[in-house]
């Protein structure tokens, strides 16, 4: 088989370590999303790791040339833009948070603090706040001009995001300290963790209604039920024994039934 890694960094963990797993008895080429493809030499089936609008492009040109991609370059795309995946959760009855667009921080009137802010995008580095009261408002304004945001209820829970991960229908867990709950709260360690039944049929779920084979959901604990806050196509599922050769696997799979 032929399995191609559309990445700008194929050294990135989980990618190398697939990667040397089926190079033992299949042809592995990299494909940066700046190069294109070369004409004449198609893969087998695509794992697609890069999200920017050339990674994407470079998809389409692989599924338009009969090449299963993983995940598909519009479910992909889909989970780039957070209002979108918030309607299309929400719509399919998922507990997903509260999400409101806004046209910039700049055009929020009257919000309820403490709140969370988020680049509409999702893309590297984008913006990710806590806001606690107009000062801290008016400070992300000036520093993030023109990002279109969305804003959700800050949940005050454990201060612990619940990480799962999810590559061909098997999970994967961790829960790692929130980057926005306060320095000094909560107890229980960081690390690997095991998620209940009831969060681990919900991150499945997921991926029926987004269309994803390898992607990342990210719980906080609600009043009542856990909430999604958000979903990640191809996340970088670090320290995962296992996820490797499930996605190497996963791979070898779709190959073989030619995208079905």
């Amino acid at each position: 088989m032929r399995v191609g890694l559309i990445a700008t960094d194929p050294e990135h963990p989980v990618l190398a370590a697939t990667a040397e797993l089926l190079a033992r008895e299949h042809e592995v080429q990299h494909l940066h999303p700046a190069a294109g493809l070369v004409p004449g030499s198609p893969v087998d089936v695509c794992l697609l790791k890069a999200h920017a609008p050339q990674g994407l492009a470079l998809a389409r040109e692989l599924e338009e040339r009969g090449v299963p991609v993983i995940n598909s370059a519009a479910a992909t795309e889909l989970c780039q833009d957070r209002m979108r995946m918030a309607e299309l959760a929400r719509a399919a009855g998922l507990p997903f948070a509260d999400t409101c667009a806004v046209g910039g921080l700049d055009q929020l009137l009257d919000p309820v603090y403490p709140f969370v802010v988020k680049s509409r995008h999702s893309r590297r580095h984008d913006l990710v706040a806590r806001v606690d009261d107009a000062a801290r408002l008016r400070e992300l304004a000036a520093r993030w001009p023109g990002e279109a945001v969305v804003t959700q209820p800050f949940l005050d829970g454990t201060g612990w995001d619940q990480k799962l991960w999810v590559v061909d229908g098997q999970v994967f867990a961790a829960r790692r300290r929130s980057e926005l709950a306060p320095t000094d709260g909560g107890t229980a360690r960081a690390g690997e963790w095991e998620p209940p039944a009831d969060r681990a049929a919900l991150a499945l779920r997921v991926g029926e209604v987004f269309g994803l084979d390898v992607y990342g959901v990210d719980l906080l604990d609600g009043p009542a039920e856990p909430v999604i806050v958000d979903v990640n196509a191809f996340p970088g599922i670090r320290g995962q024994a296992g996820a490797p050769e499930a996605l190497a696997a996963l791979a070898l799979r779709v190959a073989a039934d030619g995208g079905r």
